[in-house]
């Protein structure tokens, strides 16, 4: 990252901009809903700014533009992908090249100023409200939601809203949270209350969230070498319906660099049997999964000190489908990683995880 200083006024005054980012290549071969088989080759460049106007002013931009080549730009499924409207409120994304053979797009991937008075920070624009602590679900991370057979679900896509935190000491704070909607009942807005009790971190929020009115709450804490989290929500539906989410995970890493993780999801508004799963509802940012009863397990390996291997499976327990996504990468130097990986998905024809299709991917990503 590079660092910008203004000709200073005083040594705590002096405004700062930093600037980051990275250029990531990403070969993917798989197959759309439909069979077609294809090659997808993106080129991603995110930048990022990151500056600081005064004690009280700063503000945080990531600017992303992508091309992409390939036969996936000649199937019917991209063709259906780029009319799907932006999920968000403002629309800062716009493609500049639509060809057979060449796709180009851009768009604001964060965008937010705060200002910070005191111990309260207010923050508008496009953001990632983290809320929960789940890796594969988190009935509390409702802002951001993202699938759990995700590429890569570190990629956010954020929400533009307003956020103000207060903090209370240095474990405690309150959180105020409005995300406005193109219609009402799309809006959200709730409250979070954050601490730490006899060395466990506990939130409990409340709110409506796209329509629906959720309270819920998260713990974290240790037993022994274990970390241990828990979520818990209960949910009155735009419909009307009453149902839970509750999600048990648990983090240990051995000394060796081996580290796993293991989740248990349950999803009351999910379905008892295949039969009556609700395909419509995947994709809408209200629905992740279809059924009830879920698993997830994440490991990690650090092979050598260049080479890390990671795996990941998620057993629907309903229909006992899954999804396994195992992966290499390797630290070429300090700033270039190179990745292999693959997606692997298998059950029975009208299962939840037999719907997608296997892919092989290779990823370079440069940091700078």
């Amino acid at each position: 990252a590079w660092a910008c200083h203004a000709a200073p006024v005083s040594a705590q005054d002096t405004p700062e901009l930093r600037v980051s980012g990275y250029y990531k290549n990403l070969l993917l071969r798989s197959e759309t809903w439909d069979h077609e088989r294809y090659v997808l080759d993106l080129n991603h460049l995110r930048l990022e700014f990151k500056g600081k106007v005064s004690p009280v002013l700063s503000f945080e931009l990531q600017y992303d533009n992508e091309v992409v080549i390939g036969s996936f730009l000649k199937t019917d499924q991209f063709q259906q992908q780029k009319k799907q409207p932006s999920p968000q409120y403002w629309l800062v994304e716009a493609n500049y090249v639509d060809r057979p053979a060449l796709y180009g797009s851009h768009r604001l991937y964060r965008g937010s100023i705060n200002v910070a008075v005191g111990e309260t920070d207010i923050r508008i624009g496009r953001q990632r409200i983290a809320w929960g602590t789940g890796r594969f679900w988190s009935p509390l991370d409702l802002l951001n939601p993202i699938m759990p057979t995700a590429l890569d679900r570190s990629e956010r896509i954020g929400v533009d809203a307003v956020l103000v935190e207060r903090k209370f000491g240095p474990l405690s704070r309150a959180a105020a949270v409005f995300a406005p909607g193109h219609i009402a009942r799309d809006s959200s807005r709730a409250l979070l209350w954050h601490a730490n009790a006899a060395g466990v971190d506990y939130s409990v929020v409340a709110g409506r969230f796209r329509g629906d009115d959720v309270i819920g709450i998260d713990l974290a804490g240790q037993i022994r070498q274990a970390a241990v989290r828990g979520e818990w929500t209960r949910v009155r539906s735009l419909e009307g319906a009453h149902f839970g989410r509750a999600m048990l995970g648990v983090d240990y890493a051995f000394a060796n660099t081996l580290t796993l993780s293991a989740e248990l999801y349950w999803d009351g508004s999910g379905a008892a049997d295949a039969e009556a799963y609700d395909l419509t509802a995947l994709g809408s940012g209200r629905r992740q999964t279809l059924a009830r009863h879920y698993i997830g397990a994440y490991a990690s390996y650090q092979l050598t000190p260049l080479v890390k291997w990671n795996t990941e499976l998620v057993i629907n327990l309903v229909d006992r489908s899954r999804y396994f996504a195992p992966a290499i990468t390797r630290s070429m130097r300090a700033d270039l990683d190179w990745s292999f990986g693959l997606q692997l998905f298998g059950g029975s024809p009208r299962s939840e995880f037999a719907r997608y299709r296997n892919a092989a991917y290779t990823q370079l990503q440069w940091y700078f």
